[in-house]
């Protein structure tokens, strides 16, 4: 396995969650970091994505409001999720070897993390 989700869970609305995922250094050197999510019956979207030199990508839906950070010593890619709302309720996955948030560039992708919002 060589990205592994964790720290989803249920959630009110208004709280905060972070996710994480940790990575082999294999998959982590390769290109973007990102997080996509899919909540059902929905395409999967991108949500953030973060680049070798530690340039951020939001979607429109989640800036102000969601932050995406690495530790490069750890190899974690995490997701801090602020002001949650119903609308954030998905299954979160992390990827990694892309480009920003176009998802079909990405070539290693986790098992997901679920977030569910009440």
């Amino acid at each position: 396995v060589q990205l592994v989700e964790s720290g989803g869970g249920s959630v009110q609305a208004g709280g905060s969650l972070t996710l994480s995922c940790a990575a082999s250094s294999y998959t982590y050197t390769r290109g973007a970091l990102a997080w996509f999510r899919q909540a059902p019956g929905e395409e999967r979207e991108g949500v953030a994505a973060i680049d070798d030199d530690g340039q951020m990508t939001y979607a429109d839906s989640v800036k102000g409001r969601f932050t995406i950070s690495k530790d490069n010593a750890k190899n974690t890619l995490y997701l801090q999720m602020n002001n949650i709302v119903p609308d954030d309720t998905a299954m979160y996955y992390c990827a990694s070897g892309g480009l920003l948030l176009v998802e079909m560039s990405y070539n290693y992708w986790g098992q997901g993390t679920q977030v569910t919002v009440s």
